[in-house]
């Protein structure tokens, strides 16, 4: 599980104009639709050919858990594909992003100081250079532990630093056991 590419496209998806496709045949539909033929469905889904073609005309209409799961992420990652990159744009050149985390938030700082990590909750506004990031990251196929990292940092200098106003000597900041994250464009 990708926490926090999870919620980055979490973030995207609340910014769709239409609701994806609910059912099961519909959302097939529009996976052949896409990928141009129920072969590549199947083998992307990895079912048959025979069962993308039965959901395709209605005759099985309850999939299974694993599969509606995998149906489901499948449809949404190709739904509204501009609407998307707009969101995207948008947040990385004008709005930026609102980061609501739960977590044992911890840093590396000078000898002398308190260094110890603690569960905190904050609510903060990353400025568009750091959604820029992020999204860049996401979209070039980085992990869970990278997109971590890039969080912390803007959280670092936008929260721990007021933008460089206090704790200039902090060194790192990083983001352990989270309990809650949410992205908001």
């Amino acid at each position: 599980m990708s926490r926090f590419g999870d919620g980055l496209d979490a973030a995207v998806q609340k910014a769709f104009t239409r609701p994806a496709p609910k059912s099961a045949g519909a959302q097939m539909r529009y996976l052949v639709k896409q990928l141009k033929g129920t072969k590549a469905v199947a083998q992307l889904l990895r079912i048959s050919q025979r069962t993308v073609e039965r959901y395709v005309k209605d005759q099985i209409k309850k999939p299974r858990a694993d599969l509606a799961a995998r149906l489901e992420r499948e449809v949404k990652k190709r739904w509204q594909p501009q609407i998307r990159a707009k969101a995207r744009q948008k947040a990385a050149t004008t709005d930026g992003i609102v980061i609501d985390v739960h977590a044992r938030l911890g840093y590396t700082a000078p000898i002398g100081t308190t260094d110890q990590d603690r569960i905190r909750h904050l609510t903060v506004a990353l400025p568009p250079q750091h959604a820029a990031r992020l999204f860049d990251a996401q979209q070039q196929g980085a992990g869970d532990d990278r997109l971590r990292e890039l969080t912390a940092e803007a959280l670092k200098e936008v929260y721990f630093q007021d933008g460089g106003r206090r704790a200039g000597s902090l060194q790192e900041v990083q983001i352990n056991d989270v309990i809650h994250l949410d992205f908001e464009l």
